[in-house]
C-alpha cells in the first residue's frame, strides 16, 4: 500500500504555523521571484495614451470634444464677419487686418490654446521615432496656422486684429468627424458600413469646399465689391453648379486667383470621392448591403437561405409566399453566397418585388452575414437545398451546416428546411418543419401506381389558387378542372365554425357528409385539443368535440366566406339559368373573383326519392326497383362498427383456391425488421416469413435457388411495376412500403422490378410488355447540365422512345423542371397540344401559379416535378399542418386511428348512384369512407397527322420462349449471353414487328389510338350534384382498419362484412 502522506508536498515556509507565530522570517531564504506583468502600462505616457487613443469610449469623447471645438472656432469666425462694419477704401491693409472685439478675441484665444495643447499632446503620444512625420502632417500644419497667431497675440497686443484664416478649421472638423465615426463603431461593437462612411466623407468634403470658398471670397473682396456672406454663398453655388449667371463676380485679382484654385481643388478632390462612392455602390449592389435594425424591429421579414438562386425557384417562392393575404406586409431577405444572376436582378427591379425583396450576398455560416440579415429578428428562415448538383449528399451537408449555423445564431427563429436524402434527416430534427425530397418523391410515385394521378392531386392541394384558371377556355373540362383546382386544405376550431358547429356530439362521418351536402366543404380530418397528432377520417366511431380542430377542403377558408339562404338565391333567375343542365354546379361551388365566396345554405332535410336529382333514366328500370342508400347515422352503433372491419378480406385471400402465387409465398403483417435510415416512420405492411437470399433478387441472373432469368419465367399473376432509377438509394424504401401496406389485399400486391439502367434488352427481360406501370425517376447525373433546362433531356428522350415503342404502357415520369412537361409524349403536328400551349401562355400572363396544369400528361398524372412540392414548405409558414397531412396522405407517417388514401373505380353497376352527393352518402353509411375527388377520363378526338408506330413484342417473346425452352435449363449463363448478343438493338427489328402488327389486325393500333384520344383530369371536392361517369376513379380517405379490431367479432361469413370487405378493394362494386 502506497504511503499517501509521503506523496503530499510540504507547505511553503511562509505558511507554516511557526511562521505565523515568529513572523515570515524564512521568506528571505526563499529563491522564488515575484513577477509583475504589464509594467509598461503603468507609466504616465501609457496611461495618457490609453485614455486619449487606445480606449474607444474615452477616445470617442476626446474626438467629439475636438470636433465641437473646431465647429465653435468656425462659428466665431462667422460672428466676427457679421459684426464687422464694412471697411472704407480699397487698401491692401484690409486684407491683413480686421476689426475684432475684445470678448471675441478672448474666446478665440481660449479655443486656440486648447486646440494647440491637444494637438501637441496627441503628437507626443503618437510619436514613433520620426518627428518630421508628425510635423509635416496636414492637420498639424493647419492647427499651427490657426492657433499660433492667437497665442502670440497674448504677448504682443498689436497683433490682436491680425487676420487669421480660422475658417480652415472646417477641414480639421472633417478629420475629427471621420475619426469619431470610426471610434463610434468600435465602441458599440458594430461593423461599420463603408457606404455610410464614404457618403459622409463626400458630403463633408463638399461642405468644406463651399465654406472655404465662401469665406475666402468674402474676405478677399473686402477691397473690391465688399460682398457679404450671402452673396458669396450665392456665387459659390452658381459657380460649382456650372450655371454661371454672371450677376455676381469677383473683381480683384486675388479673389479671382482664389476661385481658380478652389475650382482646381474641387476638380481633383470631388471626382476621387465620387469614384470611391460609385465603386462602393456597385459592390453594395452585388453584396446587397444590410437589412437595418430599425426595419427589423418595426417590420416583419423572413430569410431565404440558398446556395444558388435560380429564377424559377425565386418566382415559385414569391408567388406562393405572397399569395396569402396576411403576408402582404412581410419582407423577404435572400441570403445567397453567389452573385445575383442577371435574370434575378431583372426580376427584383420590378416595383412589385423591389419594395419587398432584399438580396444579400453572404454565407449563412458567417455571423456577420446573419447579422446583416437580422436573423435573430426574423419571423422564419427557409433553408433550401440545391437539387441541381450531382452530389446530392454534399448538397445536404451544406444545408445541414446552414441549419446548424442559424440555430446557433438565432435559437428562437423557426426553421423550415428542405433536405434531399432521407438518411440526412436526423441531423436537422430540431427544425420546426422538414421536407425530404426523396421521401415525398418516391411515395407519390408509388401511389401513382395504385391511385392514378396522386402526384397531381397533391400538387394541386399544396398550391395556392383562386380557381380562376381555365375559366376563359371554351372547353368545359378545362373550366371544371381549373375551378376545382382552387380547393385547398384549411382548418378551424369546431365551436367557432359555421360549417361544423352544429355537428358537436355527432360522428365524424355524419359531420363530413352533411357538411358537404349543406356547404360543399369536405371534412377530411380532426385534431384533439390535447393531442398534436392529426387524424385523417378517424371513422364513424369518432365523436366530434367542441374544441376539436377540423381540417377541410374548400375553395377558400370559412373566415373569407359569406352565406346566403336558399330563398334568397331563388330570387335570381340568372343564377338558376346559368347552372342549368346535368353537369351544373351549385351556388356553393362558385367563387367570387376577389375576396369572399358565396356559399349556398341548402335545406338539410333528406331529398325526396322522387326528386329529379336521384331519379334514374326511364329506360331499363321500369321493372326494376331503384336501390336505396342507407342514411349516415349520427352516432354509429355496434352493428355499424362491425361493417367497417376492412380486414374481412383476409379470409378470402387466404382461402382462395385460384391464388397459385400467394400459396407459395407466405405473408405476415408486421413492421419491417430493419430501417434503411434513421428517422423513417415504421409502417405496418405485408412481410415474408423468411428472408429471401440476395442472389435471388437478381431478375436477370439465375442462382442455385432458382433458374429464372426474366420476368416471364416467374409467371407473376399480377402485373409488374417497373422502377427505372440510376441507383437504389434509401429513398426507394418509401416506394416499396406504400405498395406493401397492410391494408392492401394480398391479391393486389404487384411485383416490383428495379431497373438500374434501361437499355431495350433489359426492358424486355424485366417484363415491360406485361407491366402495369413503369416509373422513370430523374437521373441525378443529368442534373448538372450546362443549361439548366437541359437537365431533363436524357429522361425526356428515353421516355419518348418508350412511348413510341410501347404506346399502351402507363409511364410515370419525374422531371427536374416543370416547364419541360410540355415535351412529354411530344407530337409536333398535334393541333390540340398547340392549343394547350397557347392556353398555358395566356394563364401565365394572367398571373397564374399553375399555368402548367392543363398539360395533358400532368393532368393525367403521368408526369410531375418534385420542385412543384417546394410550395409545401412555403405553405407551412401559414399552415403548419400541411406537411403532416401530406405525409399521412402519402403513407409516409402512420398514426393509430388515422385513415389512408385509396381509390375505387365506378363501373356500370355503380351508375345508379348518379351523383357525387349520393356516392358520398353511400360511402359514409357503408364503409365510413370520405371521398375527396374524382379522376375522370374523357374521350377526346385529337387530330394527329403524324403517324405513330407501335411495336408489339409479345409474339416475338413467345417465339423466343419456344426456341429457348429446350436448352434454357441446361445452360443458363450461355442463354443469357446469347440473348444479349442476338438482340442488342431492338430498333433493327421494329419494322418487322410493325409489318407483323399490320397483318395481325388493328388490336394494338386501337389501343394506341384510345390511349392518345383520351384525356384525364382531377376534380378535387366536386359539387354534390356532379354526375358520375363510367370509369371515374374516386379518391377516398378510408378509416384505419386496425382501429376496429378490438371490437370486431369473428363473424366473417356475414353478408354485411363480406360486402364491406369487397368495398375495401379498388374494384369496389357499389
Amino acid at each position: 500500500m502506497v504511503d499517501l502522506e509521503s506523496e503530499v508536498p510540504p507547505l511553503p515556509p511562509r505558511y507554516r504555523f511557526r511562521d505565523l507565530l515568529l513572523g515570515d522570517q524564512g521568506w528571505q531564504n526563499d529563491d522564488r521571484v515575484q513577477v509583475e506583468f504589464y509594467m509598461n502600462e503603468n507609466t504616465f505616457k501609457e496611461r495618457l495614451k490609453l485614455f486619449f487613443i487606445k480606449n474607444q469610449r474615452s477616445s470617442l469623447r476626446i474626438r467629439l470634444f475636438n470636433f465641437s471645438l473646431k465647429l465653435l472656432s468656425c462659428l466665431l469666425y462667422i460672428i466676427r464677419v457679421l459684426l464687422e462694419s464694412p471697411s472704407q477704401g480699397n487698401e491692401w491693409s484690409h486684407i491683413f487686418w480686421v476689426n475684432r472685439s475684445l470678448p471675441l478675441w478672448g474666446l478665440q484665444v481660449l479655443v486656440a490654446l486648447i486646440s494647440l495643447f491637444e494637438t501637441i499632446l496627441l503628437g507626443y503620444l503618437s510619436y514613433k521615432g520620426n518627428i518630421w512625420e508628425q510635423i509635416l502632417r496636414i492637420p498639424f500644419i493647419l492647427e499651427i496656422i490657426n492657433a499660433v497667431p492667437f497665442v502670440i497675440s497674448i504677448f504682443w497686443p498689436a497683433l490682436r486684429n491680425l487676420f487669421v484664416p480660422v475658417f480652415l478649421n472646417c477641414w480639421l472638423a472633417k478629420h475629427a468627424l471621420e475619426n469619431m465615426i470610426n471610434d463610434l463603431h468600435r465602441a458599440i461593437q458594430r461593423t461599420q458600413s463603408a457606404m455610410f462612411n464614404q457618403v459622409l466623407i463626400l458630403i463633408s468634403t463638399l461642405l468644406c469646399l463651399i465654406f472655404t470658398c465662401i469665406c475666402g471670397i468674402q474676405h478677399l473682396e473686402r477691397i473690391g465689391k465688399k460682398l457679404n456672406l450671402f452673396d458669396s454663398l450665392y456665387f459659390c453655388i452658381v459657380t460649382f453648379s456650372t450655371v454661371g449667371f454672371g450677376d455676381v463676380t469677383p473683381e480683384t485679382w486675388s479673389s479671382k486667383l482664389f476661385v481658380v484654385a478652389m475650382i482646381c481643388v474641387a476638380l481633383v478632390v470631388l471626382p476621387i470621392q465620387f469614384e470611391q462612392l460609385a465603386y462602393l455602390w456597385m459592390e453594395r449592389q452585388k453584396s446587397g448591403g444590410n437589412y437595418s435594425r430599425h426595419r427589423a424591429q418595426t417590420e416583419k421579414h423572413v430569410v431565404l437561405c440558398v446556395s444558388s438562386l435560380k429564377i424559377d425557384l425565386l418566382m415559385d417562392f414569391l408567388n406562393e409566399f405572397y399569395a396569402h393575404p396576411r403576408l402582404q406586409d412581410y419582407y423577404v431577405v435572400i441570403l445567397c453566397p453567389t452573385e445575383m444572376d442577371v435574370q434575378v436582378r431583372r426580376v427584383l427591379q420590378i416595383p412589385m418585388w423591389s419594395q419587398r425583396v432584399i438580396y444579400l450576398q453572404g454565407s449563412a455560416l458567417k455571423d456577420q452575414d446573419l447579422l446583416r440579415a437580422k436573423m435573430d429578428d426574423a419571423e422564419a428562415c427557409f433553408i433550401l437545398s440545391s437539387r441541381c448538383e450531382v452530389d446530392r449528399t454534399s448538397s445536404d451537408h451544406q444545408t445541414i451546416l446552414r441549419a446548424w449555423a442559424v440555430k446557433d445564431f438565432a435559437p428562437n427563429c423557426p426553421l423550415y428546411v428542405q433536405i434531399l436524402k432521407p438518411e440526412n434527416k436526423f441531423h436537422i430534427k430540431f427544425a420546426d418543419h422538414v421536407v425530404c425530397e426523396e421521401e415525398f418523391k418516391y411515395a407519390m410515385l408509388a401511389l401513382n401506381c395504385i391511385c392514378p394521378a396522386t402526384s397531381t392531386l397533391i400538387t394541386l392541394l399544396v398550391h395556392t389558387s383562386r380557381g380562376q384558371e381555365g375559366q376563359q377556355s371554351p372547353e368545359q373540362w378545362q373550366k371544371t378542372y381549373g375551378r376545382c383546382s382552387g380547393n385547398e386544405v384549411y382548418h378551424i376550431t369546431l365551436e367557432e365554425s359555421a360549417f361544423f358547429a352544429e355537428y358537436e356530439g355527432k360522428s365524424f362521418t355524419y359531420a363530413s357528409f352533411h357538411a358537404h351536402k349543406k356547404f360543399g366543404v369536405c371534412l377530411i380530418g380532426v385534431r384533439r385539443e390535447d393531442n398534436k397528432n392529426i387524424l385523417l377520417n378517424p371513422g364513424p366511431r369518432y365523436i366530434m368535440n367542441a374544441t376539436d380542430v377540423c381540417f377541410y377542403i374548400n375553395i377558400t377558408k370559412e373566415e373569407n366566406s359569406a352565406f346566403k339562404n336558399q330563398d334568397q338565391q331563388k330570387k335570381s333567375n340568372f343564377s338558376r339559368s346559368f347552372y342549368h343542365g346535368p353537369s351544373r354546379l351549385p351556388v356553393h361551388s362558385i367563387i367570387a373573383s376577389m375576396g369572399t365566396v358565396a356559399i349556398d345554405l341548402q335545406d338539410t332535410s333528406c331529398p325526396s326519392a322522387s326528386g329529379p336529382t336521384l331519379t334514374l333514366p326511364t329506360e331499363g328500370i321500369r321493372e326494376v326497383r331503384r336501390p336505396s342508400i342507407a342514411p349516415v347515422l349520427e352516432v354509429a352503433d355496434a352493428a355499424t362498427l362491425q361493417t367497417c372491419d376492412l380486414l374481412s378480406d383476409q379470409s378470402e385471400d387466404e382461402t382462395a383456391p385460384d391464388d397459385k402465387v400467394s400459396s407459395n409465398l407466405e405473408y405476415a403483417k408486421g413492421y419491417p425488421p430493419y430501417s434503411p435510415y434513421i428517422g423513417s416512420s415504421p409502417t405496418f405492411c405485408h412481410l415474408l416469413h423468411e428472408k429471401v437470399p440476395f442472389c435471388c433478387l437478381r431478375l436477370d441472373k439465375s442462382c442455385q435457388h432458382n433458374y429464372y432469368e426474366d420476368a416471364k419465367a416467374y409467371g407473376f399473376k399480377n402485373k409488374l411495376i417497373i422502377v427505372a432509377a440510376e441507383t437504389a438509394g434509401n429513398g426507394l424504401y418509401n416506394f416499396i412500403v406504400p405498395l406493401r401496406a397492410y391494408y392492401r389485399p394480398k391479391k393486389e400486391l404487384n411485383p416490383i422490378v428495379l431497373l438500374l439502367d434501361n437499355p431495350l434488352d433489359d426492358l424486355l427481360r424485366c417484363g415491360v410488355t406485361f407491366a402495369a406501370n413503369m416509373v422513370v425517376v430523374d437521373k441525378e447525373s443529368t442534373m448538372s447540365a450546362e443549361e439548366d433546362y437541359m437537365a431533363d433531356a436524357k429522361t425526356i428522350v428515353n421516355v419518348q422512345t418508350l412511348f413510341r415503342l410501347f404506346s399502351s404502357l402507363s409511364i410515370i415520369t419525374e422531371l427536374t423542371h416543370p416547364a419541360n412537361m410540355r415535351f412529354m409524349q411530344f407530337r409536333a403536328k398535334d393541333c390540340y397540344s398547340l392549343a394547350l400551349s397557347k392556353l398555358e401562355k395566356k394563364e401565365r400572363e394572367r398571373g397564374s401559379n399553375l399555368a402548367f396544369m392543363f398539360r395533358l400528361p400532368f393532368a393525367a398524372g403521368r408526369v410531375f416535378s418534385i420542385s412543384m412540392l417546394d410550395t409545401l414548405l412555403y405553405q407551412s409558414f401559414v399552415k403548419d399542418y400541411m406537411i403532416s397531412i401530406t405525409r399521412l396522405l402519402l403513407g409516409l407517417d402512420t398514426i393509430p386511428g388515422s385513415g389512408f388514401l385509396c381509390s375505387i373505380k365506378i363501373t356500370e353497376e355503380d351508375l345508379w348512384i348518379r351523383t357525387y352527393a349520393r356516392l358520398y352518402q353511400k360511402l359514409c353509411s357503408s364503409s365510413g369512407d370520405v371521398p375527396i375527388g374524382i379522376y375522370r377520363t374523357e374521350s377526346q378526338k385529337l387530330a394527329t397527322s403524324e403517324s405513330q408506330i407501335s411495336i408489339s413484342v409479345e409474339e416475338w417473346e413467345d417465339t423466343k420462349d419456344c426456341k429457348d425452352q429446350g436448352h434454357h435449363r441446361g445452360n443458363h449463363r450461355n442463354s443469357t449471353s446469347s440473348d444479349q448478343s442476338d438482340h442488342p438493338l431492338l430498333r433493327r427489328k421494329s419494322m418487322q414487328w410493325a409489318r407483323r402488327l399490320s397483318r395481325k389486325g388493328p388490336r394494338h393500333s386501337d389501343e394506341m389510338n384510345d390511349h392518345q384520344s383520351t384525356l384525364s383530369y382531377i376534380l378535387i371536392n366536386p359539387s354534390p350534384d356532379t354526375r358520375l361517369e363510367l370509369n371515374d376513379v374516386v379518391y377516398l380517405i378510408r378509416p384505419d382498419p386496425l382501429s376496429y379490431l378490438p371490437n370486431s367479432e369473428p363473424s366473417q361469413n356475414s353478408s354485411i362484412c363480406n360486402t364491406a370487405g369487397q368495398d375495401s378493394r379498388e374494384e369496389t362494386q357499389l
